[in-house]
């Protein structure tokens, strides 16, 4: 009888006293969670309804400034001498120097070859320049020229050109520039050349004559892309002189303006005719002299060319 009322007492206290184990050797509280991470603020969103998030705690520091610090030169210059050995290892870096900008390349550009349908005035124009050396230094030749269809050259001149490379878009010009036509005249040639802003390829020289002439020459040129194929390329060329030449008809200070409109079509890259329209006109007191003689001092011309490289 004793048994059996005891039995229910003994039952109840059994969870109480499981709960209480500060008396069992070894036994150590549970750790308190954690608090939960706080979420990511977000901004009130901008005009355009799109949620602006916070990053003021990913701001990056400053960059280090100055050389490398010591620890990056504390190991041999050439280590992978001690694997492959110090000959196999001297050609590959000189194959490795070959191939990541001290190789040699060339090309010829005809940029300009055509004929200039006008009133009472057809003529011809070219206009080549080509290059060959590396990504650095590099020999730079040019010629232009023109003349009128059954008659003779007008204009012919030859450039030959160091160019050293300035900046990523630009090259430094300078050499020797040689009349040939109307009369043979040689010239000192200081320039740049290269890739402006927005694209524009630029040209542009000074020259220095045998006689002491001070002449410049500016061209740009932009091709548009109307189609992988059809390219449509606006260009402007602007002449000036230092002083009157007398027996080239040129005046002080601007002398000439060519402008012109070109479409072209690339059956490849390398070969594409095109079709245009270009302005000339003489200027200042270059333009006086020509009225003086009575020549036209500007017209309009239809122009059929092509324009290939290789």
């Amino acid at each position: 009888m004793r048994t059996a009322l005891a039995l229910p007492l003994i039952l109840f206290a059994l969870p109480a006293a499981a709960q209480d184990h500060s008396g069992h050797e070894g036994h150590t509280e549970e750790p308190a969670k954690a608090p939960a991470k706080a979420p990511v603020p977000f901004k009130l969103p901008d005009m355009t309804g799109a949620p602006q998030m916070d990053h003021s705690a990913h701001q990056v520091g400053d960059l280090p400034s100055g050389p490398p610090p010591a620890e990056a030169f504390e190991g041999p210059q050439h280590a992978a001498d001690a694997i492959f050995g110090a000959e196999a290892m001297a050609a590959a870096r000189v194959e490795n120097h070959a191939t990541h900008g001290d190789m040699k390349t060339g090309t010829v550009m005809v940029e300009r070859l055509e004929a200039r349908v006008a009133d009472g005035h057809d003529a011809f124009l070219w206009d080549v320049q080509g290059w060959y050396g590396g990504d650095i230094d590099k020999f730079v030749f040019k010629s232009e020229g023109e003349g009128e269809f059954g008659g003779s050259v007008e204009d012919a001149e030859l450039q030959a050109l160091w160019g050293h490379a300035i900046g990523p878009f630009f090259d430094l010009q300078a050499g020797v520039r040689l009349d040939v036509e109307p009369e043979t005249r040689s010239h000192l040639v200081l320039g740049v050349q290269g890739l402006a802003p927005y694209m524009w390829h630029v040209d542009a020289a000074a020259f220095l004559s045998d006689r002491g002439d001070i002449t410049a020459r500016v061209e740009g040129e932009y091709d548009w892309k109307l189609t992988q194929r059809l390219i449509l390329q606006p260009r402007a060329e602007l002449e000036l002189s230092a002083q009157d030449i007398p027996e080239r008809e040129i005046g002080a200070g601007l002398t000439k303006l060519e402008t012109g409109v070109r479409l072209r079509y690339e059956f490849a890259r390398e070969f594409a005719p095109y079709v245009g329209v270009g302005y000339e006109a003489k200027l200042g007191e270059t333009a006086d002299i020509a009225r003086f003689a009575g020549e036209d001092t500007d017209g309009i011309a239809l122009l059929l060319g092509l324009r290939a490289w290789f």
